[in-house]
């Protein structure tokens, strides 16, 4: 069991909180004292302050810059895009 207080600033990380929950990417923006502001992405971006003492069950991966950039230009390319049918205007 590892907790949030072994995430460094400005990575990313691939996590599983709870076993058997799916694999979520954070970003870890913010440290203070106590607290980390952390961007959660999954079906969408949540940003929310976790304790440094709150658990994380695995940190599967803390992942490189070639792969955050590659990350980001699938994301950013997705973003504001949607499934339609044809003839949907």
């Amino acid at each position: 069991m590892f907790s949030y207080a072994l995430l460094e600033p400005g990575c990313y990380y691939l996590i599983q909180e709870e076993e058997n929950a799916s694999v979520t990417m954070v970003h870890i923006s913010v440290v203070s004292d106590y607290c980390m502001y952390v961007h959660r992405y999954g079906d969408s971006e949540i940003m929310e302050w976790k304790k440094k003492s709150d658990p994380i069950f695995d940190i599967i991966e803390l992942l490189s810059d070639n792969v955050v950039r590659e990350w980001q230009e699938v994301y950013n390319s997705s973003e504001g895009t949607y499934d339609y049918e044809e003839g949907e205007d």
